[in-house]
Parts: structure tokens; C-alpha cells; sequence
């Protein structure tokens, strides 16, 4: 197999009203995110991996004992990141449906208490990385942080929601304000019907 670059499933200005802009997602998605395709292509076609699934070859490349992971690794689940960050925004979709707010009220005590903890948590990643909502192998939903490339996968947990907390996907809207990003993301961009699809 060979990486590719999915298009948006949105025009690059349909987010604009929404508090992310055109010139963010041309930079995100045409330039950082390609980059991602572009350097893994080159890294997979020199290594034994070729012909694996994306989620294989980020789970059967993740060093659990190394904060520094491949360059496969990170372009490949920087790859899978980002694919799923662009179906989990959108113009449509953000009235949340009752099953997903119910399994939230479940776990968190409230939709409200929710947002806090995840926007918690990608506020207290240090440096770049990501925060989720997952559902883990025992079947609890929890909020969890991951840095730099890492995803959920690599745990075994089911991605319902993540957030890129990398300064690229942030700073042209919102420069140095992560906590307000992450807050926007939460009340204007989610699309919440792709995320109760996914439980």
C-alpha cells in the first residue's frame, strides 16, 4: 500500500466562520499533512512494512520503551491522525446525538464536565501533541493525551474524538491561546454525528 492524501471533506473556507480559517487548513492540510504522506511513502518503500494496512504498520512500529519513535512510525500515525481530524470537524453535524450525550453524561457527569476534561488535557500536554476521546479495551470511555504522533492505537483504545494541539493547527487563529483553540474546537467545529458514529 501507499499513503495518499485524502481531500477534505469540506472546502478549505467552510470552516471560516467557525474560528478556523482558510489559510490554516491550506497550511494543515495541503502542506503539513502531505508532508506526512509524502515523507512516509518515501520511509515505507525502504522498509519491510510494505503491503501492511496503515493501522498495522502504526501499531507494529510503536517502541513503547522509546519517546523518540521511527520516522515511519511518525509520518504514518501523523497520517492516520490527521485523516480522522478532518472527518471529526465539519460545517454540519454539531448537534450532538442523544446516545453519544447520554454515554458522556455515563462517564463524565456531564457534556459540560466532558469539555473540561478533554480541553484539560490538551492544554496540559506539554509541547506538541494530541488529546482524545476513546474507548478503552475494557469498554470505559475516558479522556486520555498523547505526545507528538502517538495515537490510541497504540494502546488497544478505539479513537471517538482527538484534537492536533500541535502550535500548526492553532497559531494563525489563535497564536499562542491553546486553551481557547481547544475550546473552540469543542463548541464550534466537532461534528458530533462522525463522533457518535464511531462507538
Amino acid at each position: 500500500m501507499s499513503f495518499n492524501l485524502p481531500e477534505l471533506p469540506y472546502s478549505h473556507d467552510s470552516l471560516s466562520s467557525l474560528g478556523m480559517s482558510k489559510e490554516t487548513l491550506e497550511f494543515h492540510h495541503d502542506i503539513h499533512h502531505k508532508a506526512y504522506v509524502d515523507n512516509g511513502n518515501k520511509l515505507l518503500s525502504e522498509s519491510e512494512h510494505q503491503g501492511k494496512s496503515l493501522e498495522e504498520i502504526i501499531t507494529s512500529t510503536y517502541d513503547s520503551s522509546s519517546v523518540a519513535q521511527s520516522g515511519l512510525f511518525n509520518n504514518a500515525s501523523q497520517h492516520w491522525n490527521h485523516t480522522q481530524f478532518w472527518e471529526m470537524m465539519g460545517p454540519t453535524g454539531r448537534e450532538m446525538p442523544p446516545e453519544l450525550e447520554s454515554r458522556l453524561k455515563e462517564n463524565f457527569g456531564s457534556v459540560e464536565d466532558f469539555k473540561s476534561k478533554f480541553s484539560a488535557a490538551g492544554a496540559g500536554q506539554f509541547g506538541s501533541g494530541w488529546c482524545w476521546l476513546v474507548i478503552d479495551a475494557a469498554g470505559a470511555m475516558k479522556v486520555t493525551k498523547t505526545e507528538n504522533g502517538v495515537n490510541p492505537l497504540c494502546f488497544g483504545e478505539k479513537v471517538l474524538l482527538g484534537c492536533d494541539v500541535w502550535e500548526h493547527s492553532y497559531y494563525i487563529d489563535f497564536r499562542n491561546k491553546r486553551p481557547v483553540y481547544l475550546s473552540n474546537f469543542l463548541n464550534n467545529l466537532v461534528n458530533w454525528e462522525n463522533i457518535a458514529s464511531r462507538m
